[in-house]
């Protein structure tokens, strides 16, 4: 009777051996198999280990070829065409101290102009041609070129750039439609998400990494005034910028723009900007605007410092701290007022300026957004109108110029839509540099756009007139004063 068991448990056994591979590799063909059923069967496979294993009940072994052998292959197809070259050049004459001398000039001749180029990347967002790039690869740039990655070279017009923003549009023209990568939803991401950061680092051809979402909403990085980026630890090199962040849905959702490196390479801290962002900006592009609005609702805010937050009852110090308020604006409409925080936008939480700024950019002009607002100590809802940011009463720009220091600088009063053309807050007043032509007095001596002039000669400049007569005055010493990005600058020479 023993032995007829024993015959039993061993004929049983064997049943299973030649069971198992069969279901295993049923399991490796059927993707829609019953989770729980393979789960039985790893442990099946595993025998006694199954038991006492410690990797936790979300792993198992991999059924079959296929799950071994995963790839992004199938997603870079899909989106690497549409990740392109730029190149950008400009010409850069280098000044001698002897030109203009005639008889250096006629034995070492003049200084002849050299060449100087950037390389970077770009994404086609659009099939008629549109490319998202990155400000800081176009700067200053006599010429633009796009490569496509079938190796195609186009010329390309500058549609929008924005400083302050790192983000520029492109547009190339062919007689077929180009590639493009979708926009995704930037909002949607997750810390520990998966990416793909295509782009040609260093020149070598298009490249493509992988890697996660190691941080949302960074800020302070240094990279441009309006902070709002991803952190990823896919690899970011030089050439990179400008390049498409791809999450596992074949959509972009950043333009890689900077990295945290002390040696110039990836250490695997990397920055991109928002796909929200870029949509919004490349929008205006396409609408033909000529610099990037931002929705106007007259008001100004500040940090919430831990004094802050405390002195008004806050656990945490966040939100924005509303500074001040224009008289008649649409903030002041709705109620808000100087020491008021916001706390949310369209119910997302704001956690900062920097959020605020950037959530507000992804807005359009015309419509309505409802603020989360902290004040006196209540918890309220104001709904509050986004406008275009008012022209002002004199929009004249004037070029200055005569034997001065501010010849071939362009100069305006400062109105609300002036100042965020340039960057500016929107409730600062005065006759600011708007631009400056190349190798001019005014661009020799360092003036930048944004600059706002407050005084000349001990003349007070309230008036875009009033600088002019001033730069007109026969005279080589020159005392002025310049308020640069909130600091006062005061210069005295003789020119």
């Amino acid at each position: 009777m023993r032995v007829k068991r024993m015959s039993l448990v061993l004929l049983c056994a064997l049943m299973a051996l030649a069971v198992v591979p069969a279901t295993r590799q049923a399991l490796a063909q059927d993707t829609k198999a019953d989770p729980g059923l393979s789960d039985v069967l790893t442990d099946m496979l595993r025998g006694a280990e199954g038991e006492n294993a410690t990797s936790g009940p979300d792993k198992r072994v991999p059924f079959g070829r296929e799950e071994v052998q995963l790839s992004f292959a199938p997603l870079v197809k899909q989106t690497a065409p549409a990740v392109v070259n730029v190149y950008a050049s400009q010409t850069a004459k280098l000044r001698s101290p002897f030109d203009g001398d005639p008889f250096f000039e006629e034995f070492f001749g003049r200084s002849q102009p050299r060449a100087q180029s950037s390389l970077g990347s770009g994404v086609l967002v659009d099939p008629t041609g549109i490319v998202v790039t990155n400000f800081h690869l176009i700067k200053d740039a006599d010429q633009v070129k796009v490569a496509t990655a079938d190796g195609r070279e186009f010329d390309s017009k500058v549609l929008l750039k924005d400083e302050t923003l790192d983000l520029a549009v492109l547009k190339i023209s062919s007689d077929k439609p180009f590639p493009v990568v979708a926009i995704g939803d930037s909002d949607a991401l997750e810390v520990g998400d998966l990416l793909l950061a295509i782009g040609n680092p260093f020149g070598v051809g298009q490249t493509t990494t992988s890697g996660i979402v190691s941080a949302l909403a960074r800020s302070h990085i240094g990279v441009s005034d309006s902070s709002f980026f991803i952190q990823t630890d896919a690899a970011i090199n030089p050439g990179n910028s400008g390049g498409a962040l791809i999450n596992m849905g074949g959509q972009l959702v950043g333009i890689n723009t900077a990295i945290y490196s002390r040696s110039g390479g990836s250490i695997g801290i990397g920055f991109a900007i928002p796909s929200n962002m870029v949509r919004a900006f490349a929008d205006a592009a396409k609408a033909g605007r000529d610099f990037f609005e931002r929705p106007y609702i007259g008001a100004e805010f500040e940090r919430v410092t831990p004094q802050i937050a405390e002195s008004l009852g806050l656990e945490t110090p966040t939100g924005a701290l509303v500074s001040t308020v224009e008289e008649a604006g649409p903030a002041a409409t709705a109620g808000l007022k100087p020491g008021d925080v916001v706390l949310s936008l369209n119910g997302t939480p704001v956690e900062s300026i920097e959020a605020l700024d950037y959530r507000m950019a992804t807005l359009s002009i015309g419509t309505n957004a409802s603020f989360g607002v902290l004040s006196k100590g209540q918890q309220a809802t104001m709904e509050i109108a986004l406008e275009r940011a008012p022209e002002g009463a004199k929009l004249a720009e004037v070029t200055l110029r005569g034997r001065s220091p501010f010849s071939g600088a362009k100069v305006a009063e400062l109105s609300p839509r002036l100042a965020q053309r340039l960057g500016m807050r929107t409730d600062v007043k005065g006759v600011t540099v708007v631009d400056i032509n190349r190798g001019s007095p005014a661009a020799d001596f360092g003036f930048q756009p944004g600059d706002i002039v407050r005084e000349v000669n001990g003349l007070t400049i309230d008036t875009a007139a009033t600088l002019e007569q001033a730069a007109m005055e026969e005279t080589r010493w020159w005392r002025f004063t310049v308020e640069r990005g909130g600091q006062i600058l005061r210069q005295v020479l003789r020119y």
